[in-house]
């Protein structure tokens, strides 16, 4: 199944909205987890967004799952970069 990198884009002006929703975000993340959905995922150290590595279909499954996300329902997150990505070597590499 395609591997997909999900780029989360934040700004100074939704901290405290992700603050508010981080635990049901989490939650959700967890599901996604648990259904093989989401590979890896974690916030950049200096808070400007987060990776998501998502397995998918296609990208219409990947958008369709990603406007579930608590941060996205209550529109936390800035910008949304979604690119397929197809890993060589490594751990992921098929």
């Amino acid at each position: 199944m395609p591997l997909f990198a999900v780029e989360y884009t934040y700004s100074d002006a939704t901290a405290a909205g992700r603050d508010e929703h981080r635990p049901s975000h989490r939650e959700w993340l967890g599901r996604q987890v648990e259904d093989g959905f989401v590979v890896s995922s974690g916030p950049y150290v200096d808070g400007s967004g987060a990776l998501i590595l998502v397995s998918a279909a296609d990208r219409e499954a990947v958008d369709g799952r990603l406007a579930d996300d608590p941060f996205a329902t209550v529109d936390l997150i800035d910008a949304v970069r979604v690119t397929e990505w197809l890993p060589v070597m490594g751990a992921l590499s098929t």
